[in-house]
């Protein structure tokens, strides 16, 4: 009877602790990914006050936070949505992945941590958030910009690959040798496959066998179908996350926009309690040894996302404004790169990979939203400095020149 009263308090302080973060944050418009994450590392081990009973009830709600952020991310595309970016897209996506998910591997290697933290470490500095940027975008009434089509276009690629990349993490954590891993990977893979090929050919049968016009049954038979999918697939090694994916590009239509609004505060609520679980896993006093690589993790991945954003805008026939505007805008890594530290946290592969991300992520979380606003005018600004410093040279020659042609003449 005392456990169970210590637990209904402690998780409501819990709640109610992220519900006041969350409305703090949006007084100052910015995500409340930072501070949930600071909310767990007061909790946890080492932290200010950690937790006792609870703690087990917010490692199972985070576990279906992870399932709810894939299935809403997927409830956003169709199939044919992502085959068709895939198509005209993937160089932006391979440009994306060059640049930015090798730093983070060659920083792992660096720090001596081994490949597989390599592949991993590699996977957080790639993924941008797309929480965080779409809120951004909204924010800055940029959602009608052209360059914008061009960041969706970069988050969309990034998010169909999760769907491969997620089995090859989950393989490469179970430590399975080469040819059990190898086997593993081609199931989970086979498996992805399959369940886009079904969403593309019966995705309108699999809606309508969902459907209802009862919220209530809507929800209950989402939920159901997509837990129920996300066990299957993390029994076949695929990543419950992935499972999720699926299922939500597998909905489209009236049931896809259904399920959304009904899930949406589910998904906040869980989201946020996933992100404070991820906190109470990390010792506080285990990230200022890996802050000044964190930081500077943070600084060369922001430098490659502007570029990788610059690069597809410019592809895509956008100005040299918008091309800025998009560079700066993809910087916010968040969520899914939380979401990748997190499995290899739970494996134990490195005991410095969870707060190196920690660290990594509140860095970029807060860096993104000033990125996207200033650096535009600040590049417009230095290019025009230098462009005018390089063509203060060559002026006299030119005007001596063009004398020299009106006296010859």
């Amino acid at each position: 009877m005392h456990s169970s009263a210590t637990f209904l308090i402690e998780f409501g302080a819990i709640i109610l602790g992220l519900g006041l973060l969350g409305r703090l944050a949006g007084r100052f418009r910015f995500s409340p990914i930072p501070l949930y994450l600071l909310a767990g590392l007061a909790f946890g081990q080492g932290g200010l006050l950690p937790l006792g009973t609870s703690e087990e009830f917010v490692a199972i709600g985070a576990e279906i936070g992870v399932i709810l952020l894939l299935l809403m991310l997927g409830l956003e595309y169709t199939a044919s949505d992502l085959v068709s970016n895939l198509r005209t897209q993937y160089p932006a996506g391979l440009v994306d992945a060059a640049l930015n998910a090798l730093p983070g591997a060659a920083a792992a290697l660096l720090l001596g941590w081994g490949p597989v933290a390599a592949v991993v470490l590699a996977g957080v500095t790639w993924i941008s958030s797309s929480g965080v940027i779409a809120k951004v975008l909204g924010d800055l009434g940029r959602l009608g910009n052209r360059e914008t089509p061009v960041i969706l276009s970069v988050l969309v690629l990034e998010d169909l690959s999760m769907a491969v990349y997620l089995p090859i993490i989950t393989a490469l954590l179970a430590g399975s040798g080469l040819a059990a891993g190898s086997v593993t990977l081609a199931i989970a893979l086979g498996v992805a496959g399959l369940v886009l090929l079904l969403a593309v050919r019966f995705g309108r049968h699999i809606s309508r066998f969902v459907s209802s016009d009862d919220p209530e049954k809507l929800l209950l038979v989402v939920l159901g179908l997509t837990l129920l999918v996300a066990g299957v697939a993390q029994q076949l090694q695929v990543s419950a996350a992935v499972g999720a994916f699926l299922v939500g590009i597998a909905l489209s239509g009236e049931v896809a926009e259904g399920a959304h609004n009904l899930l949406a505060p589910l998904r906040d609520l869980f989201a946020a309690v996933f992100f404070v679980f991820f906190g109470l896993r990390t010792d506080p006093s285990s990230i200022p040894p890996v802050l000044l690589p964190a930081l500077a993790l943070a600084v060369v991945t922001a430098l490659t996302k502007i570029a990788t954003g610059y690069w597809a805008a410019r592809r895509a026939g956008v100005s040299p404004k918008g091309r800025w505007r998009a560079g700066g805008t993809l910087v916010a890594r968040g969520e899914f790169s939380i979401v990748i530290a997190g499995l290899a946290v739970t494996a134990g592969i490195e005991p410095s990979l969870g707060p190196l991300s920690t660290a990594y992520v509140l860095i970029l979380v807060i860096l993104g939203p000033l990125t996207a606003r200033f650096t535009e005018p600040v590049a417009l600004r230095l290019t025009a400095r230098w462009g005018t410093s390089g063509r203060t040279a060559p002026q006299p020659q030119a005007k001596n020149a063009a004398v020299d042609q009106e006296t010859v003449g």
